[in-house]
């Protein structure tokens, strides 16, 4: 079983001068729960190589027994360091993907031509797709084969609009996720602030937040 994981290339946080990239709980959480169901994982990133790791994310309080394991993990940082071209990517190859956030999917992964013709390859395939906290406002401009809204009537969740005021960064983000996916006509909820919460419509399942990671990994795991 082959499982793609998408990063983002983005490293910029708005113009406040500050760094951001992918969250690294969202993806090392996810990570070992599909190596340890023995599953093949590829990185993948819009510009390849290493992707940009949000500063934030590595703080001693944001830091648990995944992101410590994928840290001491020659294997894991030798595919960090070497993600391919998302363009470069058939989606054939792999049986689903999923999408760690991180504020700054928002900025290159939500507009990405290569993002959305992948997505939507995917469920014409009838392959799942899963993204969490951020990662689900890469869906904008995501569409049907009927060219409608790929969210609407679909239930969704993410980072919700009182945990971005939260982090303080309403004002910085290009979007909100929430309101954004409401906007496209997704049938939103979700749970308390910081709390794991998971919804799954068909082939796609979000998550929350951060630590709503892991279990919307298991939860593709058993779709698969």
């Amino acid at each position: 079983m082959k499982i793609l994981m998408v990063l983002t290339s983005h490293d910029q946080l708005g113009e406040t001068g500050r760094k951001t990239g992918f969250w690294l709980e969202e993806l090392a959480a996810p990570y070992y729960v599909f190596k340890d169901a023995g599953f093949e994982i590829t990185l993948a990133s819009p510009k390849g190589g290493r992707p940009p790791l949000d500063p934030k994310s590595n703080e001693p309080a944001f830091q648990t027994e995944d992101t410590r394991r994928f840290e001491a993990d020659p294997e894991a940082a030798k595919a960090l360091a070497n993600t391919v071209k998302l363009a470069n990517i058939k989606v054939g190859d792999f049986e689903t993907v999923f999408y760690p956030g991180g504020h700054g999917p928002m900025w290159d992964l939500a507009e990405s031509p290569d993002s959305r013709a992948l997505i939507e390859s995917f469920l014409a395939a009838n392959r799942p797709v899963a993204l969490v906290c951020h990662a689900p406002g890469v869906l904008r401009h995501v569409q049907t084969p009927d060219g409608r809204p790929l969210v609407g009537g679909k239930k969704v969740t993410g980072f919700t609009n009182s945990e971005e005021e939260a982090v303080g960064l309403t004002e910085v983000v290009p979007f909100l996720v929430e309101e954004e996916l409401k906007a496209k006509g997704g049938l939103w909820s979700n749970g308390p602030d910081w709390e794991p919460y998971v919804v799954e419509d068909g082939l796609l399942i979000t998550g929350q937040n951060p630590a709503s990671s892991a279990t919307v990994a298991h939860r593709l795991v058993e779709k698969l």
